[in-house]
């Protein structure tokens, strides 16, 4: 049921895209009628922008790219983003803010916990499937108030308990590690989610696979404006 509810989403978010894309004049279409990503993007260079757009973030040297007039008018046509983000909701911590990047540069993605569920995960395939975005970061953040949630158990309200139930495995197995226990936990979680995300069926696998997708995982210092990136990122 989980793959069939994913599929249905994604094909939905296809559908509604195609027809706004067809509607469009210039617009280079895709199969499923959107812009895909340019011929030039690779996981590599994504990847170099998003650090160095932190780099510029922890200085507070802003370039503020992609926030003009023209640019917006351009996105009328399309979109190509170069990189998807899979981050917490928390209000300090904005990707595009994060890596200084600008309009239609990031496919964004938002959730307490930065954990991936059928809609998230629709999302995510839409914008590697359709708009061949070739390199997807799943960024958690010091003092995630989700991960709190996990650590401190009992019961939580309304549907925090659900969203809490898909970190406490992670929480379980930061308990036996040396160090932090909430520090842990984040980096455990943030690792837990990219190892689900490159062995999800039956997209994001395929495309890890074949080397079109690059899944790396990170975590933002609230103190320091860094991500530090986990050691199996390039």
């Amino acid at each position: 049921m989980r793959f069939m509810t994913r599929r249905w989403i994604a094909l939905a978010l296809a559908g509604a895209l195609a027809l706004g894309a067809a509607s469009a004049a210039g617009t280079t279409a895709t199969s499923a009628g959107a812009t895909a990503a340019p011929a030039g993007a690779t996981a590599a260079s994504a990847l170099a922008e998003l650090k160095a757009g932190n780099g510029r973030h922890m200085k507070h040297h802003y370039a503020h790219p992609h926030q003009t007039a023209s640019r917006m008018h351009a996105l009328a046509d399309g979109q190509h983003p170069h990189a998807i983000v899979l981050s917490c909701s928390d209000s300090r911590v904005p990707p595009e803010i994060v890596f200084d990047q600008g309009l239609g540069d990031l496919f964004t993605v938002r959730v307490a916990g930065n954990v991936a569920g059928d809609a998230e995960l629709a999302s995510i395939e839409y914008a590697v499937e359709h708009l061949h975005v070739p390199l997807l970061v799943v960024m958690g953040h010091e003092s995630c108030g989700a991960v709190a949630a996990a650590i401190e158990g009992g019961e939580a309200p309304g549907h925090i308990a659900a969203l809490v139930g898909v970190i406490q495995p992670s929480v379980e197995k930061a308990r036996s590690l040396p160090g932090d226990l909430s520090t842990n936990a984040v980096r455990v979680n943030v690792e837990t989610m990219v190892t689900a995300l490159r062995s999800s069926h039956p997209i994001l696998d395929q495309h890890v696979a074949d080397g079109t997708l690059v899944i790396v995982g990170g975590v933002y210092s609230l103190k320091t404006g860094a991500v530090a990136w986990l050691p199996d990122s390039p």
